[in-house]
């Protein structure tokens, strides 16, 4: 089959690859129908992920129709459209049982590596390094989905393919920082970041109840897009100072919640921006953190911090003293899908959600490289490139 793999860093192609198989009982065989870039994606094609190899196939936010389902499948059926959770869990280890998804304990088949990094292994991805378990990812004609009856979710009659496909990631991932972040009625809540994952997070944060969000991004038709479909407020960070904006928007208090969906390669203004992306470049740190600090000192005394973004190992500069000293709770994870995917799905079918804007660009995986660079360049007013293999 064709599929869209890594070549060389900021480098990708169209190539033949070997066509999926049923490997457990308990595994679908899916025709991708619609397969999403995401930011995440451009740490692997920077180089900041160093467990890819040449020929991996990238993707992870995806949907389609199921073509061949193992024996042991009893949620679905040939024929079924269905869209996939990008983390891949068992639904019966501890973590599974308890909701946490993305730690699932069966989920990543090559645990080694982040076992070393980090102290243990989250789940399996798909389309994200052999540190994440080495699964083909879905920017491909099929894709084989392990625990199906888990992680895989019929899409309701009446949802597109184009609303429902966000919710394998983007929405799943910007609900949670909303519901961890511990947003409740009546909040002030400030996201950093107004691309598909900031907007759903922003959403989110409507839905459940909060008084004021207010996006924080440096591209008008981001911000645009978040006032128009999120119904937030927006900042623009390059043309004012955030700090005092948000504190004169809070009565002096600063935001109830501060969530940040932008990850490793966070852009800021002026010495601070130069200064993280030597020391990334130079490897003397593996993430760029700016709008991490800016959520810490933003944030109102005894408030929330949630980390969206995907990070991968040790910053400089960190504010544990901010951290520490004014009493915040700060949390972070990679997306527990499963546990929001029905839900969403639901909420797209009453038209509570919409999604189908945040695919600005649909191509073919012939033009993979374009693509890829359009999104990454945030070029042409792109949030996200969709492909249709």
């Amino acid at each position: 089959m064709k599929a869209l793999c890594w070549t060389g860093v900021n480098k990708v192609a169209p190539e033949q690859v070997p066509d999926p198989q049923v490997r457990n009982s308990g595994d679908i065989i899916v025709r991708v129908r619609r397969s999403v870039t995401c930011g995440s994606d451009l740490h692997l094609l920077g180089g900041y992920i160093p467990f890819m190899r040449q020929g991996d196939v990238l993707g992870h936010e995806f949907m389609g129709e199921v073509v061949e389902a193992g024996p042991g499948v009893r949620r679905h059926a040939v024929g079924d459209r269905v869209v996939v959770s990008s983390f891949i869990a068992c639904g019966q280890c501890w973590h599974c049982r308890h909701e946490e998804y993305s730690l699932c304990d069966n989920g990543n088949t090559n645990p080694a590596i982040t076992e070393k990094m980090w102290g243990a292994a989250p789940s399996g991805c798909f389309g994200y390094s052999h540190a994440m378990g080495g699964n083909a990812g879905s920017h491909a004609e099929y894709i084989r989905v392990p625990f199906a009856d888990v992680g895989a979710f019929t899409v309701p009659e009446g949802v597109s393919d184009e609303r429902a496909v966000f919710a394998s990631d983007s929405a799943a991932t910007g609900w949670m920082g909303a519901d961890l972040g511990g947003v409740r009625p009546g909040d002030v809540v400030a996201v950093w970041g107004a691309g598909a994952v900031g907007q759903m997070a922003a959403r989110a944060a409507v839905l459940l109840g909060a008084e004021r969000v207010i996006s924080i991004d440096r591209f008008d038709y981001r911000l645009e897009m978040a006032r128009k479909y999120a119904g937030a407020e927006t900042l623009d960070y390059s043309r004012t100072d955030v700090g005092a904006e948000l504190l004169e928007r809070t009565g002096g208090r600063g935001p109830d919640v501060c969530i940040e969906a932008v990850g490793m390669e966070s852009h800021a203004n002026g010495a601070e921006h130069v200064y993280d992306k030597v020391k990334q470049q130079l490897r003397l740190q593996t993430d760029r953190t700016a709008a991490v600090r800016s959520a810490i000192y933003n944030c109102r005394k005894g408030g929330s911090v949630f980390v969206l973004g995907v990070f991968a190992g040790v910053v400089d500069k960190f504010p544990l003293g901010a951290m520490m000293n004014k009493g915040l709770t700060v949390r972070g994870a990679q997306m527990h899908g499963q546990r929001y995917i029905p839900m969403l799905l639901e909420r797209m079918a009453r038209g509570e959600l919409v999604t189908e804007h945040l695919a600005t660009h649909t191509m073919p995986l012939e033009r993979g490289q374009e693509g890829y660079t359009i999104f990454k360049e945030k070029a042409d007013g792109c949030v996200r490139t969709v492909f249709t293999p």
